[in-house]
């Protein structure tokens, strides 16, 4: 028996059999969206089968019997699924406690609900060369499964590549004969017919090249004749059985030019319809139907190749759109609205998805654009826009594909998405050639938010988190929990995929000036899946407006990053409205002291050889934009401050609208317009001497410019640059063939304040900024206790200074007493709000109902000799109070007065806590361990 060898080829191109499967389950699935609840950690019951829709499946791998080689076919029938490929043996799921390893020869039945083999036992053999099953489909009766490949017996019935089984005895049908001399790759069944492609040239003596059809009862041959010049890998029929789909490597069907795809007459085969926009290096290896389309997946090598999947309508079998991710698509599988498709996406540029980078080996989305088609983008509509499932593979064995088959079966009002393929992993845990994800039982909670928070405003806080990834839900819910409450003070949905996780953000109006509070933040899944709580967001509401943020944001930042956030790989957006975060590379150095601007915390450090910060989404640049940075180096190996480009952590193919630093350290700011236009700083203006400066480059309407340090070094008569999608870089990106090219690509040093607009700032708005940076600004000192205690009027002679909490309560009384060293007012500068930072503690009823005061101390004491009978002496005169607070541990916050507050600047000061009522308040002390638990004295300056 002749088989035709397909040639290996490099990765886009993937060669390899094609695989048939049932379709036809149409019953929608349940969706249950249920709001999650307010405490922290609370993990609701909703129906388990919530995932974000229209994905109907988990992204969780149920344990699954596999094989020990390569699951080439698939199909389904009655709650039973059926793997065929090459194998010799199956064994149970990694880490089953029962179950040996059993005897499958290239061929395994499984229970859809259990993963585990059946007592139908088929084994696929040939005298020659090594036998495989590349194609599985059922008859519509569920009767009949229908396997082709490379064989010549069945449980040793001889046969001819092409078998029929009978289901319910699991036999082969003996009845049916038909002679196919070559490998088949597909199949496809009528009622009555059934269709097969591969790499034949004639069926018993009679031509039938790649395409035939024999009768689906006896095998005999049809006479269908659709012949091709190269091997068929595709086929399918359309629903309503007047036509068949072709797909393959072919570049004419019945003489008739037609590249990959085809559609011909179901009776004669007949050419109806013929297709010339796939490349010539890109072959069909899947198409499948639905209601109301047909879709196609690719694959292909070289430059130019389409790698993706076509939607098509089934009324004019056009196009109606074309995703062009790169990555060789393996199989489309349309259910209840959605594609499923497995490949090894590595690059969806052209969809406005990820960049070329990792692998992504399960994609999902919509069948058709629900808001009707965009505009083509090179001449094609884009396909619809990624969903969230995202399970995870790898290459595996073979030809190091991944997935390659799939199909959905259905048991016990379950459903199950089954994946064969060549894959080792799943979900990062080993798993081998087969897998199965279900409707019900989402397990995974969210990855935990990484959580910012400032304030430039008195009387707002900015709280912004990165969002979340959840494998199978796109919409995640956050909650925003101040100060350790136990109540969320807000709500706040948002969507994010794998590769794409942008800021979400919340404005918490409810601050008082002079204030600290810290924010914390969970992500919960449509499941009811809650993340743990993020790392504590610390912030102090300033008692005036900040000048310099305040300006920035008030001339339009659309990207605002500050470099005061406490968490790798978070950089947080403080524009009003721009919500571009960014995701650090390689980790940065956070957090360096002392900033570029007054009253700016912070800035982020780079080493200059791997390090860098993108923006967290891909978007385009308008006509107007201007770029702002704040820097400080010595450097002398050069590199790019800011600029945009079209990847993220690989060096980007497309990269201009860049400042970047010459080895001399020059500046230098260009655009490509058909040609690169640089400006650059003159010979003997050089900043690489360890001080900080403010760059800003400006393009639009007039032309481009170039400031430092508030003075114009430069402009040109350019308004146009290169228009692509992509990402803005801080620190690295490349810079391959650009005027005075540096030594690196990446910057090492310090940077600041770096802001994006979407116009091009004016001189004076350049020059406002430089001059608003030094400008005096408020600045907030956080002060801990040195030395606490508290009396207990029940234990006179008791001292508690060691203790870890601390009490209050005025009937058998309990008073606490707290030491702080209060800094002297910076030089120009005043007091201008004061507080007490506390926090209860955990334990049951450590609130008060009662009103709480703070009054000085005037007599001495110890942490270790205070007692009761030893207690000293309280001023009169309080210097504030708070009423109520409440049980659970939370930070409380009392004002205190400013003005007895700047009397004692300078100075050791006590002060104690005191109460007349009968309920006792219970705080942490500065022996405590508990997170943002000990008492602080906030103190803020600014200029008079």
């Amino acid at each position: 028996m002749a088989v035709r060898t397909v040639p290996a080829i490099q990765t886009g191109r993937c060669p390899g059999g094609h695989m048939r499967r049932s379709r036809g389950l149409t019953a929608a699935l349940v969706l249950s969206l249920v709001g999650a609840g307010t405490g922290i950690g609370l993990v609701l019951m909703p129906q388990a089968s919530a995932v974000t829709p229209p994905v109907a499946f988990t992204a969780d791998a149920l344990p699954t019997w596999q094989p020990n080689g390569v699951v080439w076919a698939m199909a389904q029938a009655n709650g039973t699924v059926f793997a065929g490929g090459t194998f010799s043996a199956v064994r149970p799921p990694e880490g089953a406690g029962s179950g040996t390893e059993q005897e499958a020869v290239n061929f395994v039945a499984l229970d859809a609900a259990t993963g585990a083999p059946t007592d139908c036992k088929l084994s696929f053999t040939i005298g020659d060369g090594t036998a495989t099953v590349r194609a599985l489909t059922v008859s519509k009766d569920s009767k009949t499964l229908y396997a082709a490949g490379y064989f010549g017996a069945v449980n040793g019935v001889q046969v001819n590549s092409v078998a029929a089984i009978d289901i319910a005895t699991c036999t082969p049908k003996a009845s049916f004969h038909p002679g196919f001399p070559a490998t088949v790759r597909a199949l496809a069944v009528s009622d009555d017919t059934l269709y097969a492609a591969g790499d034949f040239n004639n069926i018993e003596g009679q031509v039938r090249e790649r395409f035939a059809a024999v009768d689906a009862a006896t095998g005999a041959l049809k006479p269908f004749t659709a012949n091709a010049d190269e091997p068929g890998r595709a086929i399918e029929l359309t629903p309503d059985g007047k036509h068949v789909l072709l797909g393959g490597d072919f570049f004419t069907v019945n003489g008739a030019d037609s590249h990959a795809l085809a559609v011909v007459d179901a009776t004669s085969g007949a050419v109806r319809k013929t297709y010339g926009t796939i490349p010539s290096n890109s072959v069909v290896k899947d198409i499948a139907t639905d209601a109301t389309g047909f879709y196609t997946g690719n694959e292909g090598s070289g430059g130019g190749v389409f790698d993706g999947r076509i939607g098509l309508n089934l009324t004019d079998f056009n196009e109606k759109w074309r995703d062009r991710c790169l990555g060789a698509t393996q199989f489309v599988l349309p259910y209840d609205g959605v594609l499923y498709s497995s490949s090894h996406a590595h690059d969806c540029s052209l969809e406005g998805d990820f960049p070329d980078g990792k692998r992504h080996y399960f994609l999902a989305q919509p069948t058709d654009h629900k808001n009707g088609a965009p505009a083509p983008v090179d001449g094609f509509v884009r396909g619809p826009r990624k969903l969230g499932w995202h399970p995870t593979s790898n290459d595996g064995l073979g030809e190091g594909i991944g997935p390659r088959v799939m199909a959905v079966a259905e048991k016990n009002d379950v459903k199950y998405m089954w994946v064969g393929g060549e894959f080792t992993l799943i979900n990062g845990t080993a798993q081998q050639s087969l897998t199965r994800f279900a409707s019900t039982g989402d397990t995974g909670a969210p990855t935990t938010p990484v959580v910012s928070a400032a304030s430039v405003r008195p009387g707002e806080v900015q709280v912004r988190w990165r969002t979340s990834y959840d494998a199978d839900d796109s919409k995640l819910t956050y909650r925003i929990y101040r100060n350790g409450a136990a109540t969320p003070l807000a709500t706040v949905e948002a969507d994010s995929l794998e590769w794409e996780r942008p800021q979400a953000s919340w404005t918490d109006t409810t601050v008082k000036a002079g204030q600290s509070y810290t924010y914390r933040v969970t992500a919960t899944d449509a499941a009811g899946n809650t993340s743990a709580l993020s790392a504590t967001a610390p912030v102090t509401v300033p008692a005036t407006v900040q000048p310099y943020p305040d300006q920035v944001r008030q001339d339009g930042a659309q990207l605002y990053w500050r470099y005061d956030d406490v968490s790798s790989p978070f950089t947080a957006d403080s524009s009003v409205n721009g919500n571009t975060s960014g995701v650090q590379v390689n980790a940065p150095a956070l957090r360096q002291s002392p900033g570029a601007t007054t009253g700016s915390s912070t800035a982020v450090g780079l080493n200059g050889t791997s390090q860098q910060i993108h923006s967290d989404h891909r978007q385009t640049v308008g006509s107007s934009y201007t770029l702002e940075t704040w820097f400080k180096t010595g450097t002398t190996r050069g590199g790019k401050l800011i600029g945009f480009g079209n990847n993220t952590t690989r060096n980007s193919g497309s990269y201009d609208k860049h400042i970047y630093m010459t080895n001399t350290g020059r500046l230098a700011f260009g655009v490509y317009s058909g040609s690169t236009k640089v400006i650059t700083t003159g010979l003997f203006d050089t900043y690489n001497d360890n001080k900080w400066h403010h760059v800003v480059a400006t393009q639009g309407p007039a032309g481009m410019a170039l400031y430092v340090d508030g003075q114009n070094k430069g402009t040109l008569d350019v308004t146009t640059h290169h228009s692509y999608a992509g990402y803005w870089h801080v620190g690295g990106d490349n810079l391959s063939n650009w005027p005075n090219r540096p030594t690196s690509n990446f910057f090492a040093g310090q940077i600041d304040e770096t802001a994006v607009y979407p116009t091009a700032l004016t001189q004076a708005q350049v020059q406002n900024h430089f001059n608003l940076a030094k400008a005096p600004a408020d600045t907030v000192t956080e002060v801990s206790a040195t030395e606490d205690t508290y009396i207990n009027q029940g234990a006179p002679s008791t001292a508690y200074g060691s203790s870890s909490s601390l009490a209050v309560r005025g009937t058998s009384a309990y008073e606490t007493y707290l030491r702080f060293p209060v800094p002297a007012a910076p030089a120009g500068q005043v007091l201008k709000a004061a507080s007490l930072q506390i926090k209860t503690t955990t334990q049951a009823g450590a609130g008060t109902a009662d009103t709480v005061s703070v009054v000085p101390v005037t007599g001495t004491w110890s942490g270790a000799g205070t007692t009761f009978n030893t207690k000293p002496t309280l001023g009169t005169g309080p210097l504030g109070s708070i009423s109520g607070i409440p049980d659970g541990s939370a930070v409380h916050t009392v004002e205190l007065d400013t003005a007895a507050v700047s009397a004692v600047l300078g100075t050791s000061y006590s002060m104690a806590l005191t109460s007349t009522g009968t309920d006792p308040l219970w705080i942490w002390s500065a022996e405590a361990t508990a997170n943002e638990g000990t008492p602080q004295l906030v103190l803020t300056f600014g200029p008079k």
